[in-house]
């Protein structure tokens, strides 16, 4: 009888995506004594290999199969993890099933960075000068309108795809055609080249106030693509409290009333400015580990908890440095990884992962997906965790050939 009163007690919640970004997901839902349902379009996705998880293999941007799915296991919750593509989804999910997420109007300002500069832009909220385009007339206009470097963005691609800094106005169709490729929508977005420090801001939404959980200070490629090498946290810039500012009135422009949000930001001599916000927790490690480790809170159960209608406990419980840094790379195939063992006995690390191993071939980084592994450490601050981290990391030795 027992066993037949918590079935019935059990909650179900649903998520969005199954492979490995997700899959920190999955398995706290599992832990939490969860009834997970777990949709991926690859029938291979790691998260669907979890014990007890409920596999629909479909795709995450499919809006009425999901919803027919989560209507069928009468959900919950509904929620993903690190993935911008799957916010409509969720949104439509929630609408049609009573539960809590993101509104439709929400998620597109989320998904779509020509509406998001739009929205933004309209409360005041400071942001690059920006056009949105959608030919090559429009695409060449808009250029005229910019001094010096501009970049140019697909509206509604995600982890770095098709962005690119343009330094000279040569070979603007080429340009404009590459980026076009990655917009699903066709719009591709025209801004200023800002320059400055780089943060990104991890927030939670509890009935409409934002929680600013940690600034995480960032290291990209720089140009073209930009591509993320490094994060350490909490940042160590002197303007966090501007930071934060400018962070929530972000979130509740683009109307994030409950949840997570992944707010991009940066630092120019004229202030803070936004890159981009995504209505979910940040990819890279950042919310899945590294808040963890420099604050104590669990950003990832918190989300679950709030997707269910409940009220997480958010107080940090702890003041440390946490980084994740990726190894540097160029194209070939891996040969040999040397000094893992040796690395991960070192002070503060945490964990080693390699994403493409010896035998595999790799490419230059011109998106987060071909990146080759990383190092997490942790640290006394900010300081000490990026030390550890680089120091781990330049002994391993990597031969790509």
């Amino acid at each position: 009888m027992l066993t037949d009163k918590a079935n019935e007690t059990q909650k179900t919640i649903m998520i969005l995506g199954a492979s490995i970004l997700q899959l920190p997901a999955i398995e706290k839902a599992v832990e939490m004594g969860l009834k997970v349902v777990a949709l991926d379009m690859n029938p291979e996705a790691v998260g669907f290999n979890v014990p007890s998880v409920i596999k629909e293999v479909i795709s995450t941007i499919d809006i009425p199969a999901a919803v027919e799915a989560a209507k069928r296991h009468h959900i919950d919750g509904v929620m993903t993890l690190a993935t911008d593509m799957p916010m409509r989804t969720v949104a439509a999910v929630a609408k049609e099933c009573g539960i809590v997420g993101v509104s439709e109007d929400t998620a597109v300002k989320a998904t779509d960075k020509s509406v998001m500069r739009e929205a933004l832009k309209a409360v005041g909220v400071p942001v690059p000068k920006f056009f949105r385009v959608t030919n090559k007339e429009e695409f060449k206009a808009a250029v005229d309108q910019i001094e010096g470097p501009f970049m140019v963005k697909p509206a509604d691609s995600s982890g770095s795809r098709g962005i690119l800094k343009v330094e000279e106005r040569e070979n603007l169709d080429s340009t404009y055609e590459y980026t076009k490729h990655f917009s699903h929508n066709g719009v591709v977005v025209v801004e200023e080249c800002m320059t400055g420090p780089e943060v990104s801001v991890e927030t939670l939404a509890i009935d409409g106030e934002v929680h600013v959980i940690q600034i995480t200070d960032k290291i990209t490629t720089g140009a073209p693509h930009f591509v993320e090498m490094g994060h350490t946290q909490p940042t160590r810039l002197d303007c966090a409290e501007e930071i934060r500012k400018v962070a929530v009135a972000a979130n509740k422009a683009i109307g994030i009333e409950n949840g997570p949000s992944h707010t991009e930001i940066i630092v120019t001599e004229d202030g803070p400015k936004i890159v981009e916000l995504g209505a979910r927790l940040g990819g890279d490690c950042i919310t899945t580990h590294l808040v963890p480790l420099s604050t104590g809170v669990n950003m990832v159960e918190a989300c679950i908890k709030i997707a269910l209608g409940e009220k997480p406990s958010i107080t940090p419980t702890m003041y440390c440095g946490s980084a994740i840094r990726y190894f540097h790379q160029h194209a070939g195939v891996v040969k040999s990884i040397e000094g893992l063992t040796e690395a991960e006995g070192m002070p503060g690390v945490k964990q080693i992962s390699i994403v493409h191993g010896v035998g595999e071939k790799i490419t230059e980084i011109t998106d987060s997906g071909s990146r080759m592994g990383f190092v997490i450490a942790q640290g006394v601050d900010a300081e000490d965790a990026a030390y550890n981290s680089e120091t781990a990391m330049a002994s391993i030795h990597v031969e790509v050939l």
